[in-house]
C-alpha cells in the first residue's frame, strides 16, 4: 500500500508540472523569453507550496529542499518552448493545465496541513491557500488580472470543494490514492465545467452587474 508521504510527493510533483504548464503558456502569450518562461513556470507551479510550508512552520520550503520539484517547470519551459507554435487554442490549453494543478494542490495542501496536525478548518483554507496561490502569484508578475478575483469565472470554489472532500476523507479514515484521484477529479470537472458554462458567483454588492449586461460595465444602484 502508497504511504501518504510517498502519495503526498507524487501529487505534489503533477500538481506543479501542471501549474507550471500554465505559466509558461503565459510567458508565451506574453512574448517573455526562455529565461522569463522558466520563472514564470517556477513561480505558478511552486509558489502555493512555499506559501504553505511557511503557514505550517514545516521548516526550509520543500521546493528549496528537494531537487525534484525543480524539474518540472523546466520540462514545462522546454515543451512550450518546441509546441507552442502549434498551439491553436491557447486559452483553452492554459485553462486546462491551471485546473489540473488546482485540483491536485487544494488535495496536498490541506492533507500536508492535516499530517502536521492543523485543525479541520484551518486545513481546508490552507488547501485552498496552497490552490489559488501560484496562480495568483503567476498572474501578478505577468502583470494579468488574477484569475481568484475575476468575476468572470469560478476559481476558488472548486478548491474549497476539493479540500473540504479530502478533510472529511481524512477524518472517517478513507483517504486513500483512488479517493485521491475522485476528488481531484471532481475538483478539475467542476472548475473545467464553470470556465465553459460561465458559471458565476454574486458580486460584492447586490445591484451591481457584470460587463456586458446592460450598461456594458459594474456598476452600483442609484438612490
Amino acid at each position: 500500500m502508497i504511504s501518504i508521504d510517498i502519495l503526498l510527493l507524487w501529487l505534489d510533483l503533477f500538481g506543479v508540472f501542471f501549474f507550471a504548464v500554465s505559466g509558461s503558456l503565459l510567458a508565451a502569450r506574453k512574448q517573455f523569453d526562455i529565461v522569463g518562461s522558466v520563472l514564470l513556470a517556477s513561480i505558478a507551479a511552486l509558489g502555493g507550496g512555499v506559501i504553505r510550508d511557511i503557514i505550517i512552520n514545516a521548516g526550509p520550503p520543500i521546493a528549496f529542499t528537494n531537487p525534484a520539484y525543480l524539474v518540472p517547470p523546466l520540462l514545462a519551459a522546454m515543451l512550450v518552448y518546441f509546441l507552442f507554435s502549434s498551439v491553436q487554442r491557447f486559452t483553452s490549453l492554459l485553462t486546462l493545465f491551471d485546473a489540473g494543478g488546482l485540483a491536485l494542490f487544494c488535495i496536498t495542501g490541506t492533507l500536508k496541513a492535516l499530517t502536521a496536525g492543523v485543525n479541520p478548518v484551518a486545513a481546508i483554507l490552507l488547501g485552498v491557500t496552497t490552490a489559488v496561490g501560484g496562480g495568483l502569484l503567476r498572474d501578478i508578475t505577468a502583470n494579468e488580472v488574477p484569475t481568484l478575483f475575476n468575476a468572470r469565472d469560478l476559481y476558488a470554489l472548486p478548491a474549497f470543494v476539493g479540500a473540504g472532500l479530502t478533510t472529511l476523507l481524512w477524518h472517517l479514515g478513507l483517504f486513500t490514492g483512488l479517493s485521491a484521484c475522485v476528488v481531484a477529479a471532481v475538483v478539475f470537472a467542476f472548475r473545467v465545467t464553470a470556465w465553459r458554462r460561465s458559471w458565476r458567483v454574486p458580486l460584492a454588492v447586490r445591484g451591481w452587474h457584470r460587463p456586458g449586461r446592460g450598461t456594458g460595465a459594474i456598476s452600483g444602484a442609484r438612490d
